[in-house]
């Protein structure tokens, strides 16, 4: 558990924590649209973008500068993925545009015969990609892995019925983007490796929330984007060595034949290598301020790979904290699963925190959600939202839109308490 001086320290590092940028105090619980921007990550960004601003391949030293920069980024997002290596990691405008990108390599070497597996809670930047496959005769069948209500979780028994020998990609998410729930993805990956597919992971959602080893996962790509990671618009795909250099993907005729180069259109953005840098020394002072616990679980891991898993590990378990008191409670105000005229979406036993993110959805009856929302904005200053958030889960609930709350390890449990006490007289004035 992070101490109360560390949590202190957390929030000292983010510009915006407490207040936005008109001054207004408010609470940010909209962290799954977009984090605050760490301080370090904003100064790396506009150093790297002002000083270093030359294009990469000169002789001069902005441009050698540029390139150390790009280098130093990839060898950061590599040690927090406890890649194998700096040049399995692609960079993109988003999540959305690697995906596609990767789904249009993909179907190269599809012959119309294929299927794809995926979930019905997945965001559509996981499913309009492998959707196009389908609408250009590229794969013959799309199919969706069942999302079992009640509970807010993956039916997996469902999902390994819909593989079979023709199914040449599982594409699913590391966490749901408006349910919170985690993904079981050794299990799906073993699934995956049993049939010889492609297995793809949408990390974008969990990313800020826990530690994430694609070796041990054993997937063959990840991505995820940097502004649900407290820096900037920008995006990271990790791919397995072998698969980066058998694709081909789509590209100007000139550009590198070799990964990760040829994944990648256009000139690099040195400045957002910079702050994804910048992050990841964020994390690892965090690991520095610990004390201990997670020394036994990090044995195979060592240098600043060991250091990063072992701060998002404690983010992960402050993050547990988080979630428990969303639920049940904290100080005297009632917790979302005692709060009556609410319906909560997802995981509510707080047995199964493991199986969540500190991602709640939820509506109150007879108030339509804007209004709510608006009720935390203006009367109480809680920044949340209502919309469908690119995902397939309000359809699969039959709402057009939900309201989400979204917490990271900045957010802290006085801020749960108001937002709790904000919702109760919501509730009770209706």
């Amino acid at each position: 558990m992070f101490s109360d001086e560390l949590i202190e320290k957390i929030r000292g590092a983010f510009l915006r924590v407490d207040r936005d940028a008109d001054g207004r105090k408010r609470i940010f619980f909209d962290n799954g649209t977009g984090t605050l921007v760490l301080r370090r990550a904003a100064d790396a960004e506009a150093k790297a973008r002002v000083d270093w601003s030359a294009n990469v391949g000169a002789i001069f030293s902005e441009s050698k500068k540029a390139e150390e920069v790009i280098s130093e980024g990839r060898e950061a997002v590599a040690d927090l993925l406890n890649a194998p290596s700096p040049g399995t990691i692609v960079s993109g405008e988003s999540a959305t545009s690697l995906l596609f990108g990767l789904s249009y390599a993909i179907g190269k070497s599809l012959d119309g015969s294929e299927n794809i597996v995926t979930t019905e809670y997945e965001h559509y930047a996981n499913i309009s990609p492998w959707l196009e496959l389908k609408r250009r005769g590229l794969v013959r069948e799309v199919r969706f892995a069942r999302l079992i209500k009640d509970e807010g979780v993956l039916d997996l028994d469902h999902l390994k019925t819909l593989v079979d020998k023709k199914t040449g990609i599982i594409a699913v998410t590391a966490a749901s983007n408006v349910l919170g729930t985690k993904s079981p993805l050794k299990e799906i990956g073993k699934i995956a490796r049993d049939i010889n597919a492609y297995f793809i992971v949408d990390a974008v959602h969990h990313i800020p929330h826990g530690p994430i080893d694609v070796r041990d996962i054993d997937c063959d790509f990840l991505v995820f984007s940097g502004y649900k990671f407290f820096t900037s618009h920008g995006s990271f795909l990790y791919g397995k060595e072998e698969h980066l250099e058998t694709l081909r993907p789509y590209k100007v005729e000139p550009a590198p034949d070799y990964p990760p180069y040829k994944f990648e259109l256009g000139t690099r953005d040195q400045s957002k290598f910079a702050a994804i840098k910048a992050v990841v020394e964020y994390l690892i002072w965090i690991s520095e301020q610990l004390v201990g616990p997670y020394e036994d679980l990090l044995a195979k891991y060592s240098g600043r790979v060991r250091s990063l898993m072992s701060a998002m590990s404690a983010i992960e378990k402050y993050e547990k904290e988080l979630s428990k008191a969303m639920l049940t409670g904290y100080k005297d105000a009632p917790g979302l699963m005692e709060i009556p005229n609410l319906k909560v979406y997802g995981i509510k036993d707080i047995n199964r925190l493991d199986e969540r993110d500190p991602t709640f959805a939820f509506k109150v009856e007879n108030i339509p959600d804007e209004e709510v929302v608006e009720k935390f904005w203006v009367k109480h200053g809680i920044a949340l939202r209502s919309e469908n958030y690119y995902s397939k889960v309000p359809e699969v609930y039959g709402v057009p839109s939900m309201i989400r709350a979204t917490l990271v390890h900045f957010n802290t449990l006085n801020e749960v308490y108001t937002f709790l006490k904000a919702l109760n007289e919501i509730v009770k004035f209706n």
